[in-house]
């Protein structure tokens, strides 16, 4: 069997290319990257990977791609995924999670195959529920508060459109917060573990900078998240759309107490306006029972053992840079 990984570089990515390594050695797996693409990810793989260069922006790429590797299952996970850059390049954000699907969809299409093909979606695409419509289904209105989360949107219902015109057998997920090591230094609790690991070691000074702490989030940890993406195209079913999270909910400021409770030195906190959102999701609790009966996944990982290994990482990462 034949896996390709858009976005295998990131930390989701990466982290489902160790998983199918780790527990599928009869798969031999690709991952799309372009010619900048930072490779710290997947450093330690880069003799089990096979890396196609290719751009999602283009059309022709995307067909030489997928006619090269001809996949028997597409991890659709590229993406602009930071929100608050999408405020300041909209454009940006459209082209790569839109049209960028589109081109990989038309190039699938194009070449004649037919894979399993998982279209990671976002809970994003909810934005902000009122709490009498909690927990979020399958069925809750979308309701996008960002550019990012318009784009997903459009990326979800491609999804959808292209399995109803054109027979795709594509499924779509909506993953509510995941993080772990390797999450990108500017989302919340990755930048606030930077952060503390910095002051253990000197490098800044208290508080660090935290914006909104009130918002709800349920956390899952990537790592579960790339079994429960592996379980969608063993078990679940083409052309529906799947919510998964995992089973811890609290507030940003009590994710934040978690992980100062780790530090080896004491941590203060003080608010950065400039981390404030212009318009912010703050509920987000979901209800993936659906996911759930389909696959027989469950999550495996407390949210101490995944901020305290994300912390890790943090000091890990610091005390090579001040080497």
């Amino acid at each position: 069997m034949k896996v390709l990984i858009t976005g295998i570089t990131g930390m989701v990515g990466s982290h489902l290319a160790d998983f199918i390594l780790d527990n599928h050695p009869d798969v031999e797996v690709y991952g799309l990257i372009r010619w900048r693409s930072p490779l710290d990810n997947i450093r330690g793989r880069l003799d089990e990977v096979n890396l196609v260069q290719g751009e999602l922006r283009d059309l022709s790429s995307m067909i030489e791609v997928i006619n090269q590797v001809r996949p028997d299952r597409i991890f659709h996970l590229a993406a602009q995924s930071f929100v608050p850059i999408s405020y300041e390049s909209p454009g940006d954000t459209f082209t790569v999670n839109v049209i960028g699907s589109v081109n990989l969809l038309d190039a699938v299409r194009n070449v004649g195959i037919d894979p399993l093909i998982h279209i990671c979606s976002s809970a994003e695409v909810y934005g902000q529920v009122d709490e009498s419509m909690i927990p979020i289904t399958e069925n809750t209105p979308f309701n996008p508060a960002s550019p990012y989360a318009v784009s997903k949107v459009g990326q979800d219902l491609l999804g959808n459109q292209y399995h109803i015109s054109y027979g795709l057998k594509i499924m779509r997920t909506r993953m509510f917060t995941h993080s772990g090591p390797r999450r990108g230094d500017f989302f919340a609790e990755s930048a606030f573990a930077k952060q503390i690991a910095e002051v253990e070691q000197g490098v800044i000074s208290n508080p660090i900078k935290v914006g909104n702490l009130d918002s709800i989030r349920t956390y899952a940890d990537v790592r579960d998240a790339v079994r429960a993406y592996w379980a969608l195209l063993e078990s679940c079913t083409p052309g529906e759309v799947y919510n998964i999270g995992g089973n811890r909910t609290l507030t940003i400021g009590e994710m934040l107490d978690i992980l100062k409770s780790f530090a080896s030195v004491p941590i203060e906190h003080a608010l950065d306006p400039e981390l404030l959102r212009p318009a912010d999701v703050t509920l987000q609790i979901p209800e993936n029972t659906k996911f759930r009966k389909e696959s027989g996944w469950v999550p495996e990982y407390s949210l101490e053992q995944t901020l305290g290994d994300l912390l890790d990482y943090h000091r890990a990462r610091t005390k090579l840079r001040i080497k």
